[in-house]
């Protein structure tokens, strides 16, 4: 069995993180993104975040996933937090989503937020939607064809919510 940790990215970290991170960018059935990173626009919207974590595997050294972590909003709703995971795709399946949700709730939790949001979780991505329910996340119900899917049709689209 393969140990995952999860470290802050750090500034060498930034290709492998990029490359996964497009890759599901590609795929078009989970981010809103569109445009992919290269590694000037990458770095700095890594950077940006309040916090970035990667996945790697203690062995090689090789990152198997990454999440973001930043504010969902301003001021009164500052307190709320938001967040994306994305796994290396021939490492899915291994339990490293989960390992990333719970350690985005702890580090959300250190960095003050009170509630973990999730604007726009797919309704096809049937593995995050049974991670989270798992987790015990909360459904906000559901908006229809909220998501464009990258072949020009749309995707309901259900927030989730966690109280940390």
């Amino acid at each position: 069995m393969t140990n995952y940790k999860i470290k802050q990215l750090e500034k060498s970290d930034i290709k492998q993180a990029i490359d996964i991170w497009n890759d599901v960018v590609i795929e078009g059935v989970a981010f809103p993104q569109t445009e992919l990173l290269n590694e000037e626009t990458g770095l700095e919207f890594f950077n940006s975040q309040s916090f970035t974590g990667r996945a790697y595997d203690e062995i090689s050294g090789e990152i198997v996933g990454i999440y973001i972590l930043h504010p969902n909003n301003v001021g009164r709703c500052g307190h709320i937090s938001n967040a994306s995971y994305a796994v290396k795709y021939d490492k899915r399946g291994h339990g490293i989503g989960e390992l990333l949700v719970k350690n985005c709730l702890t580090k959300a939790k250190e960095l003050g937020f009170k509630i973990l949001q999730f604007n726009a979780v797919v309704a096809t991505n049937t593995s995050a939607l049974n991670l989270y329910k798992k987790l015990g996340f909360t459904q906000l119900g559901v908006i229809p064809k909220g998501f464009l899917l990258k072949d020009g049709s749309y995707e309901d689209i259900i927030p989730h919510y966690i109280e940390l």
